[in-house]
């Protein structure tokens, strides 16, 4: 398939963009920063967001959705990145909707992904249990009792773990920490009791939590899927996570580049633009370069989740290390070349280098990806 959009895709990229700088700019970023806002945007956002259909982007028809596809929704997601807009979007409407639509039974598509579509309720995936991705080293468990299971464990920096309405937690019903097999997920309600939400303040302004569950009581309608079986639906929507923190770390480097591009035009110094500078000019070539050639890798990688093609894991770990090195690339250059200035609050460069990090940390950087890449493709 042609690495183009379609013209359907490119509207809603323009529209997508067109809304973010309107409604949530750098500068929303800003103000819900320095009022202590407890979610990281605008209290209507997400209701904005919903009524222009984007909730519904991922979910199927059959259950309320728009099923627009994963490149069409990569296009918002990338304009996000340029915008720095924190929302509920990647948590719910990709996390979320990927993973009940893979492990879900027709009843609980019926229900969560309807009310996803609407706007009914938020989302947040509890899977990590220390500060580094490992997918398989799941120590919490999940032991049945009655008509039901028993949660007991703990999560780490769980994006939207402090306002979700639902929480997919991913725990063990057998075997110990590094089996594939005996990973069951669950969907659970923040304000079950015994589960207690500590809210984690991260230097990108958005909204995580540490999560600890202590005999939290679920019915057995809450198991997401088949007990024990809940790792491929995981490994899934970690691939779908990765690839959409690509293009929103794509957005921050075209973003920052831009930026810096302009401020290269415009600054002077010993009398003559410093983007006169040929020193300059290199290396905002080949930054230039970088950047272009992580569209196509991530375009790449949402065709092949709309294909169904069985490289999307693969192609998910080469999306999410070469974002993550470009990425690193994009926001350090953007500060060089800005220099002292670039560190300051007043300027808005600073924000992208606190937003990319955890972003690139998030479900395994570009040394876990490398890793995860040379083992899919059997080296």
């Amino acid at each position: 398939m042609a690495l183009v959009l379609n013209e359907e895709q490119q509207m809603l990229k323009e529209s997508a963009q067109g809304f973010l700088a309107e409604f949530a700019p750098i500068a929303e970023l800003r103000k819900q920063r320095d009022a202590g806002s407890q979610t990281g945007y605008a209290d209507n956002l997400w209701g904005q967001m919903t009524d222009m259909g984007w909730a519904a982007i991922l979910v199927p028809e059959a259950y309320g959705g728009l099923e627009f596809g994963h490149v069409g929704m990569g296009q918002i997601v990338e304009q996000t990145g340029r915008t720095l807009t924190a929302s509920p979007l990647f948590a719910t409407a990709i996390l979320g909707v990927t993973a009940i639509n893979a492990a879900g039974s027709e009843a609980q598509k019926t229900e969560l992904l309807g009310a996803i579509a609407g706007g009914e309720i938020t989302t947040a995936l509890a899977v990590d249990e220390s500060i580094h991705h490992a997918p398989t080293q799941i120590s919490m468990t999940a032991v049945k009792q009655g008509g039901g299971y028993v949660l007991n464990g703990a999560k780490r920096f769980v994006a939207d773990g402090s306002t979700a309405d639902k929480l997919i937690v991913v725990a063990r019903t057998s075997g110990e920490a590094g089996d594939m097999q005996g990973i069951s997920l669950f969907v659970v309600d923040r304000t079950a009791a015994g589960v207690e939400v500590e809210r984690v303040e991260m230097t990108d302004t958005r909204n995580y939590a540490n999560l600890k569950f202590s005999n939290v009581e679920v019915a057995e309608a809450a198991l997401l899927g088949e007990e024990g079986k809940g790792f491929k639906a995981l490994s899934t929507t970690l691939d779908a996570g990765n690839i959409y923190l690509s293009a929103e770390l794509l957005g921050m480097a075209q973003q920052s580049f831009d930026m810096t591009l302009q401020y290269l035009k415009e600054r002077k110094q010993f009398g003559v633009l410093i983007g006169s500078f040929q020193a300059l000019q290199h290396r905002a070539a080949d930054w230039w370069s970088q950047v272009e050639l992580c569209k196509s890798v991530v375009l790449k990688s949402l065709q092949a989740m709309d294909e169904g093609d069985k490289h999307a894991p693969v192609l998910a770990s080469v999306a999410k290390a070469k974002l993550c090195d470009v990425a690193e690339l994009s926001t350090n250059e953007a500060i060089q070349m800005h220099a002292g200035i670039g560190m300051t609050d007043e300027y808005d460069i600073g924000f992208f280098i606190k937003r990319s990090r955890p972003a690139q940390m998030m479900f395994g950087d570009n040394s876990y990806h490398t890793d995860r890449f040379a083992l899919l493709s059997g080296y």
